[in-house]
């Protein structure tokens, strides 16, 4: 419980009404979660506003309403706050009523298109290793501690952000990991947050659905990087073209990382097989159960933020070396035959492209590559030819299929990735998702690879507004059994 007036101390206030000696109870911003005593905010969303429901959340209870324009009919005995932006107002003021954990511990963001999820867990499980307790917040779960909590959006709302937080400063994380995506940046989701540190992976088409522009999908990413103080470091991929970009004007310190370039951070592939790869890192050797150049950034980026937190250099590659893979992320599943499946999140162009290509490198040209993969509905469609392209292109066989189409006809996006494919290509069309993975299980002979490729660690299909339970490797290991491979 908080007394409003202390809340509002860093929130700039257009208009006030009512007592600044007010006690909240919670911070609610979902009006069907208000209590007696709770402060809510009337939040503009992308398809609801909060202000259609102000008079609902006072109903429930609500002593404070948040907003940025005053209901018609004003409750006497409620205290209206008004504020240029409800987002901006509402991170403010959850910072301060859980007593801005973000500064009571080391929080580090990780920012980008592909390899957020990897980068962060694998800072966490290597410092959860090396004897410090870490909190993660992840695509693919939240960890509070040794507590871990399903994971419903890549960055949470900003209030139950603070919440975990705070529960990581009281169980005594030294440490917290996360992923900052485009549209939490966007939503002012990590506004008053205090980061040690932020990494930028790297920079490819997505989310433009949201974003509109490839312009702005650059400028929301560059805001976590705009934000930073002084006393935090910004490690950047520059063998990516917009690595430089993200730390223009950064007041941070700013270090690099790269494969192919001159860097604070090198590291180079010296060998790779399919149960992991050798690599230099820095002055040393070391092997790691992980595949693909991808991944080579991935473990350089967290050791140079390792580094950079003040971590111990053998200690770090010591540890590294013992780290596996993500859930989801490369993952593979064989069958008695010598068949071998992998799965990986791969949902954008530039992720499925570097997901082949480690694939390709492995096998050097022995047995047939499988790929099934498709694209989500109610997202960004402009990328749905390109995957069509890439997957017929790069593959012996390419199965097009549902991903999560949600809403939209599965044949449709079905259609709009055939546009992309490579004339002369071997393509099947298999809406159905078990379907088209048995399939390819089916085709597949002793030495060929299949790439399940799109949904990686999840273990539900969205279909119209429904989740149903599908997970990608349970459906191989039963078609594996199935069809005696």
């Amino acid at each position: 419980m908080k007394r409003l007036s202390d809340l509002l101390s860093s929130t700039d206030v257009i208009s006030f009404t009512a007592s600044a000696d007010v006690e909240v109870h919670a911070l609610n911003y979902d009006s069907r979660a208000v209590s007696e005593g709770d402060c809510f905010f009337a939040v503009r969303g992308t398809q609801v506003d909060g202000h259609d429901y102000i008079e609902r959340a006072v109903e429930a209870g609500a002593k404070v309403v948040v907003c940025e324009q005053m209901p018609q009919n004003a409750n006497p005995e409620v205290s209206y706050v008004v504020v240029a932006d409800t987002n901006v107002a509402m991170a403010q003021m959850a910072s301060a009523f859980y007593d801005n954990p973000s500064a009571q511990l080391k929080l580090v963001g990780v920012t980008g298109t592909n390899g957020k999820t990897t980068v962060a867990t694998l800072l966490c499980d290597l410092f959860s290793a090396m004897g410090y307790r870490s909190g993660l917040i992840s695509t693919v779960v939240y960890r509070v501690g040794e507590r871990e909590i399903e994971s419903t959006h890549t960055t949470p709302d900003v209030i139950r952000l603070n919440a975990m937080l705070r529960e990581m400063v009281e169980c005594g994380c030294d440490y917290c990991f996360m992923e900052v995506s485009s549209h939490a940046l966007v939503q002012e989701r990590v506004r008053g947050l205090k980061f040690r540190g932020a990494i930028f992976t790297n920079l490819s088409h997505d989310h433009l659905d949201y974003h509109g522009t490839f312009a702005e999908y650059i400028k929301a990413k560059k805001r976590l990087f705009d934000t930073l103080g002084k006393d935090a470091f910004a490690l950047t991929n520059i063998d990516d073209r917009n690595g430089e970009v993200m730390v223009q004007n950064c007041r941070a310190n700013i270090k690099h990382y790269s494969l192919r370039q001159m860097a604070d951070f090198r590291c180079k592939i010296l060998e790779m097989l399919f149960d992991g790869m050798l690599l230099r890192m820095g002055q040393h050797e070391l092997w790691v159960k992980f595949l693909g150049r991808f991944n080579a950034y991935n473990l350089l980026a967290v050791y140079g933020a390792a580094l950079l937190l003040g971590a111990d250099e053998s200690e770090v590659l010591q540890t590294m070396s013992a780290l596996h893979s993500v859930s989801g992320r490369f993952e593979p599943v064989r069958s008695e035959s010598g068949v071998t499946a992998i799965v990986d999140y791969a949902h954008t162009p530039d992720a499925l492209e570097k997901v082949i290509a480690t694939i390709n490198d492995i096998r050097d040209g022995a047995g047939q590559l499988i790929v099934v993969c498709g694209c989500g509905g109610d997202r960004d469609a402009t990328k749905r030819p390109e995957m069509g392209r890439i997957a017929s292109r790069e593959s012996s066989i390419a199965i097009l299929t549902s991903d999560n189409p949600r809403t939209e006809s599965p044949e449709a996006i079905l259609e709009q990735m055939m546009q992309g494919v490579e004339p002369g290509s071997r393509v099947l069309r298999i809406s159905d998702r078990r379907e088209a993975i048995r399939t390819a299980v089916m085709m597949a002979q002793r030495g060929d690879i299949i790439l399940v490729a799109g949904k990686g660690h999840e273990t539900y299909q969205i279909i119209g507004r429904e989740k149903h339970h599908f997970d990608d490797r349970e459906v191989l290991r039963e078609a594996f059994a199935e069809v005696g491979r």
